[in-house]
């Protein structure tokens, strides 16, 4: 009774955490909506700007022999260092807007934690034990899950849009120490900046895709699973198709979502973890049920030994069953060492 008594305890002092880290996030949360206000005002008024410069740079261009030098430098660095800064700023504001979200999400979260704990400590002691455990077990599976999606969010901005803007503002100084000295050098330095900068917006809109793709809240899951299963071939290198049969239909948005994120997450473990060359995605939706599988021909896993190992939480196996069984649906695992994995699920959606 002391053991179960002292469980109670850290439950409870495990839902005051995260009663304050709803307040926190909650304030966060009006700070960033601050921002996003500041920033896309400033956003708007470096258009404006880019705008007039690249109006005065084509000026001076319809009438280069007469200008003089130093207003042809000084209409090139302007237009530079206004695009430049507007560049910056729109992946500002990106980055606020990505954060804004995610923190709604997160405080979504917490509120279902907490009304879940709420109801676990108002529940009859005794017939409340064994789901308290399992809630908690569920609870701290659901955060773990969501930090090692961060760990990898992180890890993407800094192998990609991070580094490529650092890349961009080294290439755009070599620019400005050619231009007095050798300006057939600063033209072409320019150019190489203009591809570059083009690169880095297709990387942006990638990852943004991979985060939260638009499509998904304006055109639906069939839309959007194309797209990404397009791009996801382009960036990766990897063969991957979709095949679609049914009818081509919108259902429950947090029932697309899971339907999107679980096949986003099965392709990117085929690649990260089975080396995989080859991914089939198969959707089928009818007017009840929405059926997915996602095969691919990587290296596979020892399927009975790894579904109860550590192994499943770092695949996220076990998250994945959870998510589709708590919205009435099943998931099944197919795979072997040295043959790929197949995944089906599917779920309810009348």
């Amino acid at each position: 009774m002391a053991v179960r008594g002292s469980e109670n305890e850290s439950f409870a002092l495990f839902l005051e955490e995260c009663a304050r880290e709803y307040e926190q996030t909650q304030r966060e949360l009006k700070e960033i909506d601050l921002f996003i206000q500041q920033t896309t005002a400033e956003v708007e008024r470096l258009a404006q700007r880019n705008t007039q410069a690249a109006n005065r740079l084509r000026q001076i261009e319809a009438a280069l022999d007469t200008v003089p030098r130093q207003d042809i430098k000084e209409a090139y660095t302007n237009l530079l260092n206004t695009q430049q800064r507007l560049f910056m700023m729109r992946g500002q504001l990106e980055k606020l807007q990505s954060n804004q979200q995610n923190l709604g999400r997160y405080l979504e979260l917490l509120h279902k934690i907490l009304e879940l704990g709420a109801q676990t400590m108002r529940g009859p002691q005794d017939e409340g034990r064994e789901e308290a455990d399992s809630s908690q077990t569920f609870i701290v599976r659901i955060i773990e899950a969501q930090e090692r999606e961060r760990q990898r969010l992180s890890r993407q901005i800094h192998d990609g849009p991070a580094q490529s803007l650092t890349n961009l503002i080294l290439q755009a100084e070599i620019c400005e120490r050619f231009f007095e000295s050798d300006p057939e050098r600063a033209r072409a330095e320019l150019t190489n900046l203009r591809t570059a900068v083009a690169a880095t917006f297709q990387k942006v809109r990638g990852f943004i895709l991979s985060l939260r793709p638009m499509m998904l809240d304006d055109l639906g899951v069939v839309p959007t699973l194309r797209r990404y299963v397009e791009t996801f071939s382009e960036n990766k290198g990897v063969s991957a198709r979709l095949i679609f049969t049914g009818k081509e239909r919108r259902f429950a948005p947090h029932k697309e979502v899971t339907v999107f994120r679980l096949i986003q997450e099965l392709m990117d473990n085929a690649v990260e973890y089975g080396r995989a060359t080859s991914i089939q995605v198969s959707l089928d939706l009818s007017d009840e049920m929405a059926r997915v599988a996602v095969e691919d021909n990587g290296s596979g896993f020892d399927l009975p030994d790894t579904l109860t190992s550590p192994e499943a939480d770092r695949l996220g196996l076990r998250t994945m069953r959870e998510r589709v069984e708590m919205l009435g649906g099943r998931i099944s695992f197919d795979s072997a060492l040295g043959r790929g994995t197949k995944v089906g699920f599917e779920l309810p959606i009348a």
